[in-house]
């Protein structure tokens, strides 16, 4: 208020950016290292037909058409659905990028499909990767990187094939439309597909930072529904890493093709400091 109780002080509205960007970023490096979030993961193990036994997973796994289905050894043990379970237990078909988290010793058990394929991912609270994790370098916010776009919906959605991080897998994904925006008058557009609210929207894109000052393979960014005159908001500040940039047992989509922007984005999430001592490592 001022001093003479008149009416409110008005805000900078940089400051209002800026703290806002560093509340968003706040909350989403908190997510990242939530203790069974994907810092956690400790492996990632490929269920088979044949009966399977992995050294940091209780009991023998093996899957089918009846999805998977594990034989739990004396006193090996799973939490499921908050209940202990021992001997066999059918988890039955998942669906594609669906899974289910049950308890085991010491973390939790990621069920999950993906690519096709079923996996079990094992977290850990105590993993290294988590526990020495300090944060991911972020260029800083800047207006400049808040642009406005327009979101051209297909007729229908077209099912969009892409690479993952791991070798030989891929993913489908219903694309929804494009987004066609500019940069300095250069005039782009990326492939969406569908966001985690409804309506919502989410990209996935290179650019020309990309293998040098941001992570090789992709960023993501996160973009609210469209107005009903298909107008959107691209705040490229918020552009973040996938779990892939952290750690190899993810299974990230990589972007369409088109998605690959000749320009420098200079904005969001740089390559985490976990892949640069590990290209350190590499180069010595």
């Amino acid at each position: 208020m001022s001093n003479d109780g008149g009416s409110a002080t008005t805000l900078d509205p940089r400051l209002d950016f800026e703290a806002a960007w560093r509340e968003w970023h706040r909350l989403h490096e908190e997510a990242r290292a939530d203790p069974h979030g994907f810092l956690a993961v400790t492996d990632l193990h490929w269920l088979t037909p044949g009966p399977q036994r992995f050294p940091d997973v209780p009991g023998e796994w093996h899957t089918g058409d009846e999805g998977p289905v594990v034989a739990l050894g004396p006193g090996e043990r799973l939490v499921v659905d908050g209940r202990q379970v021992q001997d066999r237990h059918e988890f039955g078909p998942i669906a594609e990028r669906g899974g289910i988290t049950v308890g085991i010793e010491g973390g939790v058990l990621e069920v999950a499909r993906r690519g096709g394929r079923d996996i079990l991912r094992p977290r850990r609270p105590d993993h290294p990767l988590r526990v020495a994790y300090r944060g991911t370098a972020t260029y800083p916010p800047d207006h400049r990187w808040v642009l406005s776009g327009r979101f051209v919906p297909f007729d229908s959605p077209r099912p969009t094939t892409v690479g993952a991080a791991v070798e030989g897998l891929t993913h489908v994904y219903d694309a929804p439309g494009q987004i066609e925006f500019a940069v300095d008058g250069v005039p782009l557009r990326l492939t969406a597909f569908n966001g985690a609210a409804p309506g919502s929207l989410s990209v996935l894109f290179t650019d020309a930072t990309s293998g040098v000052t941001t992570y090789p393979a992709n960023r993501s960014l996160a973009v609210a529904a469209p107005s009903e005159q298909g107008l959107v908001t691209l705040d490229f500040n918020r552009a973040t890493n996938l779990p892939c940039a952290y750690t190899d047992f993810a299974t990230c989509p990589l972007p369409p093709a088109e998605n690959r922007l000749p320009i420098a984005v200079e904005a969001g999430e740089k390559t985490p400091y976990e892949r640069l001592a590990v290209d350190s490592a590499d180069r010595s």
